[in-house]
């Protein structure tokens, strides 16, 4: 304290101040390191949770008022952990969450392990909206969005020999909606080409769901003249597929 009391009665441009300054965050930096071990992640290396923790002791060297009455490392500590929460919230989400929802995934962690602590069983879904004061389907969200944290390559080998699957080749399947999409492009194609009435006896007779009497009636022509049409018509459609 006594250095900091010295460092805070200098100039801003003071050499001595700097030399103070420097060794105020060597001396303070063991501590830093031992707040960022204690929120190390798995798939985060540990010199960034460090990096981050030297800052927020930068930060509290540089903004420390001795005559506050409060002791550094009390102030300290806060500032640190706050720049390593901010590196979590902002950096290390493997897919952009917006910020209230990156929030509520911490919180539900956190509801989560006490209430199942306090039920001896998992809590619903219901009852972690109710503890944390937000509708099911915001719990909902935020479960799906705790997935985003981290991610996994789909060229990532799925075992240890050298030729091994990807795991791309075991999840991947080919989208039988390509095909659909296909055949209506080519259907439309040769629907334009139709003569008008067959065109409207197809609309009539599939999409408005008329039976051969009701399109008959409704066209002047008979029941076995609009079967005949409608056989005609489907053959060259098909043929057309060909």
């Amino acid at each position: 304290m006594r250095v900091l009391r010295s460092m805070a009665a200098m100039p801003a441009g003071d050499p001595r101040r700097e030399r103070l300054r420097t060794a105020v965050v060597r001396d303070h930096m063991p501590y830093a390191r031992h707040i960022a071990r204690r929120y190390g992640r798995r798939g985060v290396p540990d010199e960034d949770f460090e990096q981050v923790a030297y800052l927020g002791l930068v930060k509290a060297v540089d903004n420390f008022d001795p005559e506050h009455g409060t002791g550094f490392l009390g102030y300290a500590a806060p500032m640190i952990v706050g720049e390593i929460k901010r590196y979590f919230r902002d950096a290390t989400w493997s897919v952009h969450v917006p910020r209230h929802m990156q929030e509520l995934t911490g919180a539900l962690h956190r509801a989560t392990d006490a209430l199942t602590t306090e039920f001896g069983r998992e809590p619903t879904i219901v009852e972690l909206g109710e503890h944390l004061g937000v509708d099911p389907d915001e719990v909902v969200e935020a479960l799906d969005a705790a997935g985003a944290y981290t991610t996994s390559s789909l060229d990532r080998p799925v075992g240890y020999e050298q030729e091994s699957t990807s795991l791309g080749e075991l999840i991947g399947e080919v989208d039988p909606g390509f095909a659909l999409t296909e055949d209506r492009e080519v259907l439309r194609g040769l629907v334009t080409h139709l003569h008008e009435r067959d065109k409207r006896i197809l609309l009539l007779r599939f999409f408005r769901g008329m039976t051969q009497a009701e399109i008959g009636e409704e066209l002047g022509l008979s029941q076995m003249q609009i079967s005949r049409i409608l056989t005609r018509v489907l053959c060259e459609l098909r043929e057309g597929f060909g």
